[in-house]
Parts: structure tokens; C-alpha cells; sequence
């Protein structure tokens, strides 16, 4: 009779693709430039603090009423960071409110906040629209930690319950679709500009391909007339000059568009000699190290550009993503003909990974250069990254690889 092995249960490939969610949104960075200050927050601050006064007069309950005002105060003034500084702004204003509830419930009196400290529900909003993603988790969980204790301080009752703490996942959860919506606009203007680019770059490829044929034309002619005909080769010679002329024009005219407006960088490309310069020992963590070995002379520009860039890639992936490492090697090595880099980090073992921009960046970037590229975890644990490069550039353009994960 024969044994059949019962099955082994494969691990549900959604937990790899929440873990990978929930440390993007960790490591989700800030909206650049924030707007600091318009109008509109003044009118909000003077709202509040008009607010304030007015239920300072009107009301008859005087119990506590200084920190009442106090608490409204702080509201107000947290309103005018919470694009810059999302997160304190939101641990000194609930922070604030978490200690009035602690001292109401030990000493046991009935003092609610002024209306005007409801201006903190924008709180929640800013912080998922203009934080980083640990700034928002961090305040998601103040918040969260403060609402039980106001209700119990306030012995709401189960719907007050629900309403309060809906009015503020609803707040975050608000901020967090506008942003969501704001980056899609973002990318997908992007996205135009990069079609644009592209389509630039084919014309810039076109027309510089067409003259520098005209003049290699123009050249061999006149190399045949040098010895016959002086005169026209000296002709032939002006052509090539106006033709290389407006070669250049055009060509600076094209990469002055593709360069987005910025400013030209005339800083040298870095080579394989910077490579050294991604050490890193003290002033951060995981330790960096580098070794170069083998013969890593007569290297091309280009491939001197990729080998850094791939390095640098892959150093600050392991320093962001690596967990538990503490340590990341660099190690490049050459022979006669080619170029290994590898970089490989000590972190906990991964099973899966999804791959990013980044690598699909290293692959595009070594197959130009008649490379390869190959990326993932390494048997005894951590990521490793391994690309190998000829040291002289390909006269032709390579076919693509298909990417392989070790």
C-alpha cells in the first residue's frame, strides 16, 4: 500500500504582501514642501480663540475653567504646525488633553473642554496628509491611546463612543485619501513628462544620427579629394564644420529641455573609485564596508557610473529595509575582462520580496552595458546583490536578460 505524505501548508502569499504594505507605509517619507502658514490657518487660530473667549463669558460653569482655556489655547496654537510638524503637534495637543482626563478622573469632577477645542479633529487630517508614515503610525496610536481614557473621564455611553472615535479615524482616514490622491497626480504628471522625455530623446537620437552621418559622409569625400583636388577637399572641410555646428545647436537645444529646467551639473561622474566613499563606520547603522581587489583599471565611464550606482542602490536598500543587520559589504573584484560587484547584508533570512524600482533600475542600467544583474536572499540570511560587468563598454546595444533572483 502506498504512503502518501500529507501536504505541507504553503505560507499565504497575502502575509508577505501586507508585511511589505505595512513597512512602505514606515517608511512612507513627508510631502516635499509643505505649506508652512497661509491664511486660512490665522482665520482658523482666530476662530478658536475667538470661540474660547466667548464661552469663557457666556458660560456659567467655572469649574476648572483656566485649564479649559489653557487646553483651547493649546489646540489653536498646534493648528499652525500641523503641515511642518504633524506629529508634535499632535503629541502636544493630545498629550495636553490626555493629562486633563487623568487629573479629572483622580480627582474626580465634572469639567468638559470648551466647544472651540473640536478644532483638534484637523489634527488627525494633518498628520495623515503631511507626515511621514512612522509620524502618522506613532500619532494614530496617541490618539488611539487617548480616546478610551477621555471616554471613560467623560463616562460616554456606548454611542458617544463610536461617534467620538469615528470622527477621528474619519479625519485620518480623510488626510490619508487626499494625499493618496495628490500623489497619483503627482505621479501621473510624472509620468507625461516622462513620455515627453522620451519622445525628446528619439528626436535627439534621430537628428543627432543624421548629421553625424552627413558629416562621416562629407569626411570620407574628402579624404578621396585631398590628393586630387585641394581646393574642394578645403570646401568639403567648411560643410563639416556648419553641419558639426548645428549638430551642436540642436543637440544643446534638445538636452536643454530634457534637463527640466535645472541647471547643468558640472560636477565629474563618480567611478569606481567612489565606490569607497559609501563606508560608512561610525554616524549611522548598519556598518557599511568596503573592499576593492583584482585588476580595476581600464574601466569604461559608463561602466565605472554603473558599478557605483548599483552599489549605492543596493547599500541604501539594506540599510532601509535590512532588518536586525548590522553590517553591509561591499565588495567589487576584476579581472582581465570583467567586473563583479557584490553587496550582501546580515540580515534576518527573507523568503519573499517584492521587487522595486530599484532593482528594476540595476537590471535596465547592466543589460545597457552587456551585464548582468541578480538579486536576492541569501541561504545563510539577508539580501545579496550581485552584478557583473565588462569592463569595456558593448559597441552594440545587448539583448535584455531576464532577471533571476538567487
Amino acid at each position: 500500500m502506498l504512503s502518501v505524505e500529507p501536504l505541507r501548508p504553503r505560507r499565504p502569499y497575502a502575509v508577505p504582501m501586507v508585511g511589505n504594505s505595512l513597512r512602505a507605509l514606515w517608511y512612507e517619507p513627508r510631502p516635499e514642501r509643505p505649506p508652512a502658514r497661509v491664511w486660512r490657518d490665522w482665520a482658523l487660530l482666530a476662530l478658536v480663540l475667538s470661540g474660547t473667549a466667548l464661552e469663557a463669558v457666556l458660560q456659567e460653569d467655572r469649574t476648572w475653567l483656566a485649564v479649559r482655556i489653557t487646553l483651547s489655547v493649546v489646540v489653536a496654537l498646534t493648528l499652525l504646525w500641523r503641515r511642518t510638524h504633524p506629529l508634535a503637534a499632535v503629541v502636544v495637543a493630545f498629550g495636553t488633553f490626555l493629562a486633563f482626563d487623568v487629573a479629572r478622573m483622580v480627582v474626580a469632577i465634572d469639567a468638559t473642554g470648551m466647544l472651540s477645542v473640536g478644532a483638534i479633529l484637523v489634527l488627525p487630517y494633518a498628520l495623515f496628509r503631511w507626515g511621514a508614515g512612522r509620524e502618522a503610525t506613532i500619532g494614530l496610536g496617541i490618539i488611539l491611546v487617548w480616546l478610551p481614557i477621555t471616554h471613560v473621564a467623560e463616562q460616554a455611553g456606548a454611542a458617544d463612543v463610536v461617534a467620538g472615535t469615528g470622527f477621528f479615524l474619519f479625519s485620518a482616514a480623510l488626510g490619508a485619501s487626499i494625499r493618496f490622491h495628490a500623489n497619483t497626480r503627482l505621479r501621473d504628471i510624472e509620468e507625461a513628462k516622462l513620455r515627453l522625455r522620451n519622445e525628446l530623446a528619439r528626436e535627439l537620437h534621430d537628428t543627432v544620427g543624421h548629421h553625424v552621418s552627413a558629416i562621416a559622409i562629407q569626411a570620407q569625400a574628402g579624404r578621396a579629394m585631398a590628393a586630387v583636388d585641394p581646393e574642394r577637399a578645403l570646401t568639403v572641410l567648411e560643410t563639416i564644420e556648419e553641419a558639426a555646428s548645428r549638430t551642436l545647436e540642436d543637440m544643446r537645444a534638445m538636452v536643454g529641455v530634457l534637463r527640466d529646467g535645472t541647471e547643468p551639473d558640472l560636477a565629474p561622474q563618480p567611478g569606481i573609485d567612489d565606490v569607497e566613499r559609501l563606508a560608512r563606520d561610525v554616524g549611522g547603522w548598519p556598518r557599511v564596508a568596503v573592499h576593492l581587489s583584482g585588476d580595476l583599471a581600464d574601466l569604461s565611464p559608463p561602466v565605472g557610473v554603473a558599478l557605483y550606482r548599483i552599489a549605492q542602490e543596493a547599500v541604501t536598500n539594506a540599510t532601509r529595509h535590512a532588518r536586525n543587520a548590522t553590517c553591509v559589504a561591499v565588495e567589487v573584484d576584476g579581472d582581465a575582462d570583467r567586473v563583479h560587484l557584490t553587496v550582501r547584508d546580515d540580515g534576518d533570512l527573507l523568503t519573499t520580496h517584492a521587487p522595486g524600482f530599484g532593482l528594476l533600475g540595476m537590471t535596465e542600467r547592466t543589460s545597457l552595458l552587456g551585464g548582468t544583474v541578480h538579486a536576492g536572499p541569501a541561504r545563510e540570511g539577508g539580501w545579496t546583490v550581485e552584478a557583473t560587468l565588462p569592463k569595456a563598454r558593448p559597441t552594440t546595444t545587448p539583448s535584455r536578460p531576464a532577471q533571476r533572483s538567487m
